[in-house]
């Protein structure tokens, strides 16, 4: 393997022009959730030139990439929707100009999270060079809609393209660490329904308002006692928006909803979440809402799934987690650092419900994900771009 590892090593240096100009093109097109068809079509076309055994794009808009043809299957997971620019003024550069300077590629989505995919591409090219014929299939998967709903793209491929890998490594960013797992989340709305009068006479009336107000403020100290994973951390839970109706601004109101942004430790569930909420509006007429998450996806069709995205982490013994140390020792002779996001990702779906092994390995720091001046180290994507294929050789 040493050998092996030698000659990696070698060619993902060789191409480190090659990934970062592959990156740059794709950072040029711009490519929100549900608006990826231009990117996905440039992908396909770096996986094609790169020699992939097979390139399609399914029903969702996934572009899906073949190598190999074993019964064991691996596959790279990257996502191509990025979030939107935000405030132009705190940029310093084009965040659409995919600029390579000074050793890094600028723009948005190269560390959340083209930077991946670029450097998967270039693993294919180097698996292809060096006749890679092991009894394993990898998929290399340029996923879509992952920024408006973790998981969703990996739920179509098990259910519908009926690909169910037996490992999966995320690209997401993770400063070159191997990463096992992030907590999970929700999205919940709390409806308070009250009745309402003339607003020169409020004591005859039941205001939504106070009902959600006490509620939140209950919710402000209930976030303080919830659950703590010496591993993943705290769960949490904070309103993100309040939203409240009436007859007129001449009466009382008799709605008000707000939305809960719920993160989940080991050990939290969806129903457990819901139950906790349950009990704050307990004699109220209220009620409370997991939200469903139903769009078109650039293909056309039309594709959902519940707001609720499980808690996962791999132990620190297992088979994918120790391939993965074993392969970047083998390549860099140090230990790597093991440690989780705190964002969440496609893993909620690959491990958080079909149990599939994963493990997150990427190029870029994920504190400037979604953040303006977002750039990623070249030297990062020449290293993925080697660990993908030592990890294949190694699995």
């Amino acid at each position: 393997m040493e050998n092996i590892y030698q000659k990696i090593n070698e060619l993902a240096e060789k191409y480190r022009d090659y990934t970062a100009e592959n990156l740059s093109k794709l950072v040029q097109i711009k490519s929100l959730s549900l608006g990826e068809k231009e990117v996905q079509i440039e992908l396909k076309r770096q996986m094609e030139e790169a020699d992939f055994d097979e390139v399609r794009i399914d029903g969702l808009g996934n572009v899906i990439g073949r190598i190999g043809n074993g019964k064991k299957i691996l596959a790279i997971d990257g996502h191509m929707d990025t979030v939107d620019m935000g405030n132009m003024d705190n940029w310093d550069f084009n965040p659409l100009g995919g600029e390579i300077k000074d050793g890094f590629v600028h723009g948005r989505g190269t560390v959340d999270q083209e930077g991946g995919p670029a450097a998967f591409v270039t693993t294919g090219r180097i698996l292809k060079e060096l006749g890679f014929d092991k009894d394993l299939t990898i998929y290399f998967v340029g996923s879509v809609m992952e920024e408006d709903c973790d998981g969703l793209c990996w739920k179509y491929i098990v259910e519908e393209e009926n690909i169910k890998p037996d490992f999966v490594i995320s690209t997401e960013p993770t400063n070159l660490g191997i990463y096992r797992g992030h907590r999970g989340r929700m999205e919940m709305h709390v409806h308070f329904y009250g009745v309402s009068s003339h607003g020169s006479a409020p004591e005859r009336c039941k205001n939504a308002i106070y009902m959600a107000s006490k509620v939140a403020l209950d919710i402000e100290k209930f976030n303080e006692r919830l659950k703590f994973d010496e591993f993943l951390g705290k769960g949490t839970v904070t309103i993100s928006e309040m939203v409240t109706g009436s007859p007129s601004l001449c009466a009382v109101s008799d709605y008000a909803r707000i939305h809960l942004d719920r993160r989940l430790t080991w050990g939290e569930t969806k129903e457990s979440a819901v139950a906790e909420i349950e009990e704050l509006i307990k004699g109220m007429n209220a009620k409370v809402e997991v939200l469903e998450y139903l769009e078109t996806a650039y293909t056309g069709l039309k594709y959902g799934m519940e707001k609720y995205y499980p808690t996962w982490k791999i132990p620190v013994e297992d088979e994918i987690v120790q391939t993965g140390v074993k392969t970047f020792k083998g390549l860099y002779s140090k230990e790597p650092k093991i440690d989780k996001w705190t964002f969440s990702t496609n893993g909620i779906m690959t491990n958080g419900v079909y149990g599939i092994p994963t493990i997150g390995f990427g190029p870029g720091n994920e504190v400037l994900a979604h953040a303006p001046n977002e750039k990623v180290a070249i030297d990062d994507l020449v290293v993925a771009s080697a660990f993908y294929a030592a990890f294949a050789f190694e699995l």
